[in-house]
């Protein structure tokens, strides 16, 4: 089958590799419909080490289940389903808790001999935990939709959920990529009364306007975070979501912070360390909290609304490639011109 194999930066392929097989009883293959690039993709696109071996890429997809493990029984062939970013058995006590990205018996695509996303097909470990169940008649337009559950939407839900968003409160987004986007929607949807977009790319911010940012700020830095002190009366926001993952976004993040607010970061940290002493967090009283996205916990009650039409949280989807085209996409998404790109095998 074909797959998506990234070898160093700006370096992807879509090259010829065995096709998956169940290894361990609880695994399901799935024969994938639909994918996508995502914005953490872009981050080894920049930076990691050259390697004569490829690292499998992708890590989100709506698929037709065409095997299963002989453990696997809330599964059978030709099941139409949707699948978190993530793995997990979904029946441990880290679960239970909903936080199934740290799941003992779970894992990640593309790691640890499981294959990538971006691919014809992929062998899903914890399948029952895992995968979940959607109509096999849903209307095509949305599945862009639904494909979204798998990460970026819920990973934005994620944010403001650990925020606390509510109805009354002000909350600062920061980042305008499809993860922001995202935030902006499920804040809106949770009832926040101000919503600021730090974003400077005008065709997304528009999308984050019809989907509820009251303001958008395109500034950065000291002048970005002026600008929200001036929206916020000088008291700054109660929620900050950072959905960038780099050092000058915290910045912002903590610049901009309500004192005794909360800063949730769904932005996949490059950095080890981030300041929290008194001058960013504990002179302000603020938290810190967030965290990769446990999607498994939230997908079951999304699904609805995206099917009866409540969001629509596809329309951060504004390309599509073949899956032969998958280096035009990340090259699409890492120049800015596309927000994020569907991948049809």
């Amino acid at each position: 089958m074909r797959a998506t194999l990234m070898y160093g930066p700006d370096d992807v392929r879509v090259e010829n590799v065995p096709d998956p097989v169940i290894v361990e009883p609880t695994d399901a293959i799935v024969r994938i419909t639909l994918a996508c690039v995502c914005g953490s993709d872009l981050h080894p696109y920049h930076s990691m080490d050259k390697s004569d071996e490829g690292v499998p890429m992708g890590h989100e997809f709506l698929g037709v289940v065409e095997e299963t493990g002989a453990e696997v029984t809330g599964l059978k062939r030709g099941d139409f389903v949707v699948s978190p970013f993530a793995f997990a058995d979904n029946t441990c006590p880290i679960c239970r808790d909903g936080f199934h990205t740290a799941c003992p018996h779970g894992g990640w695509y593309g790691a640890g001999g499981v294959g990538g996303a971006q691919a014809e097909a992929v062998r899903v470990p914890q399948a029952d935990g895992t995968l979940v169940k959607i109509p096999t008649d849903v209307d095509p337009a949305l599945l862009p939709s639904l494909l979204a559950l798998s990460d970026v939407y819920l990973t934005g839900y994620h944010a403001a959920h650990m925020g606390r968003v509510e109805p009354g409160k002000t909350v600062t987004v920061i980042g305008d990529g499809a993860v922001g986007l995202s935030a902006v929607l499920a804040s809106r949807r949770m009832g926040a009364e101000k919503i600021i977009l730090m974003g400077r790319h005008t065709s997304r911010t528009d999308l984050g306007k019809e989907w509820g940012a009251t303001d958008v700020v395109a500034e950065r830095g000291a002048e970005g975070i002026a600008k929200v002190m001036d929206l916020t009366g000088g008291e700054g926001s109660h929620v900050v979501l950072e959905a960038v993952g780099l050092m000058p976004a915290y910045e912002q993040a903590y610049g901009v912070v309500r004192p005794g607010g909360v800063i949730s970061r769904v932005g996949v940290p490059q950095y080890e360390q981030a300041p929290v002493g008194f001058g960013s967090l504990f002179g302000k009283n603020a938290g810190l909290t967030g965290g990769p996205a446990p999607v498994r916990a939230y997908i079951e009650q999304a699904i609805p609304d995206v099917l009866e039409g409540r969001i629509t949280p596809g329309k951060v989807f504004d390309a599509e490639v073949g899956l032969d085209q998958v280096a035009d996409a990340y090259q699409a998404m890492d120049d800015r011109s596309r927000l994020k790109v569907l991948v049809r095998p």
